[in-house]
């Protein structure tokens, strides 16, 4: 009986703790704004992008399956179609000095 109250109590903190990526398939990548949270089984985000279509996929992925075309992160929400460049980051930073200075 033990045995199985683990099993749950694992299989509820691997979904809560589990990684979330964005999904849809779209023909504007900036218009993914789903998110899920992947099965235990998944450890990457992907997006692919389907030639002659104009059409973008994203989702949840095996990291054996992440070869060729299929653009695979690791991370909560990596596959974002808005990315977090140097000017992000530069922002932040300037903002964050800011902030440290006036107190």
């Amino acid at each position: 009986m033990q045995l199985h109250g683990a099993l749950i109590l694992c299989m509820t903190l691997s979904a809560a703790c589990g990684l979330r990526c964005y999904t849809c398939t779209a023909t504007d990548p900036r218009s993914c704004t789903d998110t899920t949270s992947c099965p235990f089984v998944f450890n990457r985000c992907f997006s692919l992008r389907v030639d002659g279509y104009n059409v973008v996929t994203k989702g949840c992925q095996t990291s054996v399956v992440c070869t060729g075309v299929m653009a695979c992160c690791e991370g909560n929400l990596c596959n974002s179609a808005t990315p977090t460049g140097p000017s992000v980051l530069l922002l932040l930073l300037v903002s964050s000095s800011v902030f440290t200075l006036s107190l």
